[in-house]
């Protein structure tokens, strides 16, 4: 069988572990792997070439993606995708590997319908791909931004200052809720529910009140900036507040084990799924198994909440 790989959307730590897994998954079963460059834009120019068990060696432990990886306005027309659908016949590809995050999902979703065998491997920080408990990549950025807690909480206990601490997650705030229990912040603000400032700034000065001499509080990009939440509480309390922006940090870096062993996992299981002959199927974690989950089912399945994980941030700092 001839297999293309590609990866999709935002970069995330572990994705070239995954490109390894399926390309020495398959080199050990006699299939031919192609990699592709720049993701879907690059299917569409037939931009790929052979990838071999050597093509892929010390890459295991390096961020990003040796792939590149690009958003595609192009294939989300028709047009584009017949030409996709073109380029992949034309250098006799029978099934594609997939690895992103949601909308790299719906990208092989509609590869599939245009007639392609495919399956998709979960890779993004925000860990918001439905059918899978956890994404490639998540528990690096997770572990980057509880490091920058711990450095950031010297300074504020120092100084006894609170500090505003603003992570990646537009529409997810899973990061901000790892990261916050993890990390021991005193309130985390996530996407998912509509924050409550009144009632963080009563937290804060009844922890100062009750002893406290510095607070963390984790805001995820898509609630509002650090500089907004900043300047609201130091208004409201008077307490010294300053603020850090991680930014794209999150994103890069050598990935964890445990990024490099769930990488290792999906990308040779996404070769096991293809070569089953599945039409369009998702690789992912659900109670510790790897399964295989209906990639269209999959997308139709609500977001999982991380309100449970930002309400237990709260309960340990009282």
């Amino acid at each position: 069988m001839r297999i293309a790989v590609l990866t999709s959307g935002g970069d995330a730590p572990g994705m070239n572990a995954a490109v390894r897994a399926v390309v020495r998954q398959a080199a050990a079963a006699g299939h031919e792997v192609y990699g592709v460059l720049f993701g879907f834009e690059g299917l569409i120019r037939g931009h790929m070439a052979p990838l071999g068990p050597r093509d892929v060696g010390d890459i295991v432990h390096r961020g990003g993606t040796i792939l590149r990886t690009a958003r595609s306005d192009r294939f989300r027309t028709t047009e584009g995708r017949l030409q996709a659908l073109k380029r992949l016949r034309e250098a006799g590809i029978e099934g594609v590997v997939v690895i992103g995050g949601d909308g790299s999902m719906a990208g092989a979703l509609a590869l599939h319908r245009a007639g392609v065998l495919v399956c998709g491997v979960p890779a993004t920080i925000d860990n918001d791909v439905p059918g899978s408990d956890v994404a490639i990549g998540f528990d690096t950025a997770v572990n980057t931004v509880v490091d920058a807690i711990n450095r950031i909480r010297d300074t504020a206990s120092s100084h006894e200052r609170t500090f505003v601490v603003e992570v990646m997650g537009h529409w997810s705030g899973w990061i901000a809720a790892a990261a916050g229990v993890a990390g021991g912040a005193e309130t985390v603000l996530i996407p998912e529910r509509t924050p409550d400032l009144d009632e963080v700034c009563a937290r804060l000065v009844e922890g100062f009140r009750k002893g406290k001499n510095h607070s963390i509080i984790i805001v995820a990009e898509g609630v509002a900036s650090g500089a907004e939440v900043a300047e609201r509480i130091s208004r409201r309390t008077g307490l010294e507040t300053r603020v850090t922006v991680l930014g794209h940090i999150q994103r890069g870096g050598s990935p964890t084990a445990a990024d490099r062993l769930l990488a290792a996992r999906l990308g040779a299981e996404a070769v096991l799924c293809l070569t089953a002959g599945h039409g369009a199927h998702l690789v992912g974690i659900e109670g510790g198994r790897v399964v295989h989950v209906d990639l269209e089912e999959a997308l139709a399945r609500p977001p999982r909440s991380p309100v449970d994980l930002a309400d237990l941030a709260e309960v340990l700092a009282t």
